[in-house]
């Protein structure tokens, strides 16, 4: 069991998830955000869980699949030594498919899906259910996955924040760094590797669809959260005057939403949300040695899909600073 101290600057799902992994192994952690826990965009309202389509397979979608095919147990941990509901499930994806050549492609992904996702989950199409859940399919036809899971992004992250505390940790707003220190710093952090921040724009519906699928149509997220709320999300901004201000492109994502899911046509809007996502220049996460930290640790760049990547971010994370163990891929690393 590793014994050494650990910091960790920033408590998003990235750094509260090193956190965790490094005081399951023993470590005395440290997590230090001076706003708080989860003040980024860990603090949204979508926590989709979605994965990359199963085709020109790389390292990035074999981690990212990995991480999903773990995040049920992970999560599953994190609610056990809380007893906290962190809202995740493995609730899959329904997806319209516009027209034939959409079911043609479709299909061969399929075909791919069943080697690369080793049999662990499904990528298949079939007619569109009859349901007033699911909106009507242009083609007669629909992708269901089974690999898409779904988390409470605020509940999420108080509950790792408190399984690190659980687990003989801290988290503070202030202190002093001690150890072996990992930035997990959010957007403030990517933009000092050169990369940057696009905002999104999100919003929470009151609508109970608890156990259904999550949707996706007209590049929207819909997310049936276990609260009885319905996430609609959202919009990706590369040039923005307010990182935390709502405008006219979320309403256009409210009238899209309400068009392509006619269910949720009357569900009363209550709340609004919009913060920076941390990307990095070539869109995958940043992890490993720290370039301008000699002797420290990155763990940042989730960009969209940080609550998927999370789980496994920690473990490899967890690797490399307790053990000197780098099993990081090579396009991950600064």
């Amino acid at each position: 069991m590793a014994t050494a101290d650990v910091t960790v600057m920033g408590a998003g799902v990235f750094g509260l998830s090193v956190a965790y992994a490094c005081a399951q192994r023993g470590a005395r952690v440290k997590v230090i955000d001076p706003n708080g826990v989860a003040a980024g965009s860990s603090g949204g309202v979508v926590g989709a869980l979605a994965p990359h389509v199963p085709e020109n397979w790389n390292e990035k979608k074999a981690f990212q699949f990995d991480s999903l095919i773990y995040a049920e147990r992970f999560w599953n941990e994190v609610s056990a030594l809380t007893a906290a509901d962190v809202g995740y499930a493995r609730s899959g994806r329904l997806q319209p498919l516009a027209d034939a050549r959409a079911v043609e492609l479709a299909q061969d992904r399929a075909v791919t899906g069943s080697e690369l996702w080793e049999g662990k989950a499904l990528w298949e199409v079939i007619a569109t259910p009859d349901s007033t859940w699911m909106p009507q399919s242009p083609s007669g036809f629909i992708v269901r996955d089974t690999l898409s899971a779904l988390v409470h992004p605020r509940r999420a992250t108080r509950a790792l924040a408190d399984a690190v505390i659980a687990l003989g940790g801290t988290v503070a707003t202030s202190g002093d760094a001690v150890g072996q220190i990992v930035w997990a710093t959010g957007h403030a952090g990517v933009m000092e590797l050169g990369g940057g921040g696009v905002k999104g724009q999100a919003a929470l519906l009151a609508f109970d669809a608890k156990h259904q699928p999550q949707l996706f149509a007209d590049a929207l997220h819909i997310i049936p959260h276990c609260d009885g709320t319905v996430a609609i999300g959202s919009t990706t901004e590369r040039d923005f005057d307010n990182p935390s201000t709502t405008d006219d492109q979320l309403e256009d994502v409210l009238s899209r939403a309400r068009v392509a899911f006619p269910v949720l046509r009357d569900a009363p809007v209550i709340e609004r949300w919009a913060g920076v996502r941390p990307r990095s220049r070539n869109r995958a996460p940043i992890l490993g040695h720290h370039p301008n930290r000699p002797g420290e640790f990155v763990a940042n760049g989730g960009f969209k899909i940080g609550f998927g990547m999370a789980p496994k971010v920690g473990q490899v994370m967890a690797d490399l600073v307790l053990d000197g163990q780098n099993v990081i891929p090579v396009d991950f690393r600064p």
